[in-house]
């Protein structure tokens, strides 16, 4: 995770994925995902939980998951599992 330090506080940002590369076709895949796992958060929908969802996406579809309700299911499962700790 990469941190910054603004206005005094520390600032978490999204994890390094820098050397992630994806297929026009499986950047689709991931966006999907995203929508659909970004609609069922009752609103108002928190940045964190997006960035949530996004990192765990980006994870799960690092690992070879190309099924776009299955990276849904990885990230709101790994929301829910956050929320709790």
């Amino acid at each position: 995770m990469i941190c910054a330090r603004r206005g005094g506080g520390l600032v978490e940002r999204m994890k390094d994925f820098s050397n992630a590369s994806f297929s026009p076709e499986m950047i689709s895949v991931m966006q999907t995902a995203m929508d659909a796992a970004v609609a069922t958060l009752p609103e108002p929908v928190s940045s964190r939980h997006v960035q949530s969802i996004a990192e765990s996406i980006l994870r799960t579809a690092q690992t070879g998951e190309s099924d776009p309700e299955g990276l849904q299911r990885m990230a709101l499962l790994e929301l829910q599992l956050k929320s709790r700790g």
